[in-house]
């Protein structure tokens, strides 16, 4: 089953494929942003708005969002929260 989850503004992620949702305040974590930036791995889902949380997913992407990484967190944990398909 395919879970999908809002990391804000309509933009959806597939739960599956997350390895991390962290912060964007520290050094190491800036680095991966302008790597992936580099490699042209990067998604800026913020619309503008400034990067609260950075979704690493399983496919080397890195995903910028404007929501809290605990609001992430808890999109992930709940079950009615997200999109279902399959």
């Amino acid at each position: 089953m395919l879970k999908l989850i809002n990391i804000g503004f309509g933009n959806i992620v597939s739960a599956n494929r997350i390895i991390a949702v962290v912060s964007p305040e520290s050094a190491p974590i800036k680095r991966l942003i302008q790597d992936a930036r580099d490699r042209g791995t990067l998604i800026d889902a913020t619309y503008g708005r400034r990067t609260r949380a950075v979704v690493i997913m399983d496919s080397d992407h890195v995903i910028l969002s404007a929501v809290q990484p605990e609001t992430v967190a808890q999109r992930l944990g709940n079950k009615d929260e997200g999109h279902d398909e399959g």
